[in-house]
């Protein structure tokens, strides 16, 4: 059969027949191992846009600084439900209470702090920003005895609690040495207190103070913010995180 060629020749090339047996030997392309289909992983944007519903925890603040209490509600977004990628993100942070005399700031961080949730990227930065803020009429210790700075500061540990039990932020494990210290620590200032004798007032002292879980007279630890440092063999040890200082 003969074909008409309407174009230009550029050049040509002598087809031979063992040329032609050659592309049959070989493996099709088709025949190559498929990619196994990857995931779409869903990260954090803002552009993302808000589900109706959200999954969320409130808490509640006590605070000698205000006369009601404050309820802190932080949302999460859930992204890649359902596979190995799943992942709870904060979304947005809502503060409610029957004060009203800080209404206007407290409805600009809870604005601002949402708008930080939803840009995306690594938001547990704002943690040590909040947890940094100072009251200039003094501070005040929550239960437990631990020390905080301001309102400001207490909504910061709220925060980083929340981030804490979805997995966004994690704690520094103690090591086991370390925990075995601070218990024998404990155990040896405990039995040097006992020794000695209990007076009305000391008994008094360690009632008013048992809820702390540290012993009365202990002094604010500078790296745990936790009333549990105690003078022990001639050195400031902590507690509650071990840190010691002497001299």
């Amino acid at each position: 059969m003969a074909i008409k060629i309407e174009k230009k020749i550029k050049g040509y090339n002598v087809v031979k027949p063992e040329d032609k047996a050659a592309p049959a030997a070989a493996p099709a392309p088709a025949a190559k191992e498929k990619e196994a289909p990857k995931a779409e992983v869903i990260q954090m944007h803002e552009s993302l846009e808000r589900p109706e519903t959200l999954i969320g925890s409130t808490y509640k603040i006590k605070s000698p600084l205000f006369e009601h209490a404050l309820y802190v509600t932080v949302n999460d977004i859930v992204l890649n439900a359902g596979t190995q990628y799943e992942q709870r993100r904060p979304f947005e942070i809502f503060i409610n209470s029957k004060n009203m005399d800080h209404f206007q700031w407290i409805v600009a961080l809870t604005r601002i702090i949402s708008a930080v949730f939803r840009k995306g990227g690594d938001v547990t930065f704002l943690v040590e920003e909040m947890k940094a803020v100072f009251d200039p009429r003094g501070g005040y210790f929550k239960a437990g005895g631990v020390y905080m700075p301001s309102i400001v500061a207490e909504i910061g540990a709220v925060i980083e609690q929340h981030m804490k039990m979805i997995g966004l932020i994690h704690d520094p494990e103690m090591d086991e040495s370390t925990r075995k210290l601070v218990a024998e620590k404990r155990a040896a200032y405990e039995a040097a207190a006992n020794g000695k004798k209990a007076t009305p007032a000391t008994e008094a002292s360690t009632e008013s103070t048992s809820a702390t879980g540290f012993p009365p007279g202990a002094t604010l630890c500078a790296k745990c913010n936790t009333q549990a440092l105690v003078l022990m063999d001639g050195c400031q040890t902590c507690l509650n995180c071990g840190y010691s200082k002497c001299g």
